[in-house]
């Protein structure tokens, strides 16, 4: 079995595949002041629970965009796994041209999702990530990874606008029943929502007209299945996409 772990600044996301078959996933906070051994007991946990055994692991990959953990997962999959995992990052084979100014510089998410969602559709394609920021990726017909834009996540943004504005409350993330809201947090809900949805459609018709094709377009990310019905542009939601990409990336450097 391949253990994949996708660290994100708010999340790490980890699945179990049993060859292309993802056996189990789990979503946890990520909590920079965890150790290795806090990690590892909580995985125990997870295993137990799904009834896996850390023995039937037999390779491990991950990918980060929190430096921090990185090394405190690697620790991880050696003292718990005996395993040294692939880490994404400069050097594994991605089998994608990166057009950016420094390939260095992209985030290990972004690579790991435009694999996932060209190796899925063979076509252009525009992946917008819904997580801490919020990403956007084109990759062209030719399956290079030709850049992108980053924006202020939602959650963020809407904590932003409790932590600046003295009068204004911490409100939950959703969809209000109203553009014109007749209250206080239905009025930050509109206006963090529907002024969400249209960010993401004015990026994603802008790369559309600059890239001169009619890319495909994938949400992933918690949020995705939010702020997908209400988009005019976002074709499909792929909750797995990164976790399948990394799957990908395994094979492609196993």
């Amino acid at each position: 079995m391949l253990l994949v772990i996708d660290v994100g600044n708010s999340n790490i996301v980890l699945g179990i595949y049993d060859g292309e078959i993802l056996r189990r996933h789990w979503r946890v906070s990520t909590d920079k002041s965890r150790t290795s051994d806090e990690y590892g007991i909580m995985l125990q946990s997870l295993f137990s629970l799904a009834s896996i055994s850390f023995s039937q692991v037999k390779a491990i990959i991950i990918s980060s965009v929190v430096p921090p953990l990185t090394g405190v997962l690697d620790a991880l999959c050696r003292d718990f796994f005996s395993l040294p995992p692939y880490i994404v990052g400069p050097g594994i084979k991605t089998g994608m041209q990166i057009q950016y100014d420094n390939p260095r510089e992209v985030g290990a998410d972004r690579i790991v999702n435009a694999v996932a969602g060209y190796e899925k559709y063979r076509s252009s394609l525009i992946i917008v990530d819904f997580g801490t920021a919020t990403t956007f990726d084109y990759v062209n017909v030719k399956g290079d990874y030709c850049g992108g834009a980053i924006a202020p996540g939602l959650a963020i943004s809407l904590e932003a606008l409790f932590q600046r504005a003295s009068k204004l409350p911490r409100v939950d993330i959703c969809r209000p029943p109203h553009s014109i809201a007749k209250n206080t947090v239905n009025s930050m809900q509109s206006g963090i929502y529907y002024g969400y949805v249209g960010l993401v459609d004015g990026i994603v018709e802008r790369i559309r007209q600059e890239s001169k094709e009619q890319p495909r377009v994938i949400a992933t990310g918690g949020l995705a299945v939010l702020i997908a019905p209400e988009s005019k542009t976002i074709d499909e939601v792929d909750e797995l996409l990164t976790l399948n990409g990394l799957r990908i990336l395994y094979e492609r450097n196993r």
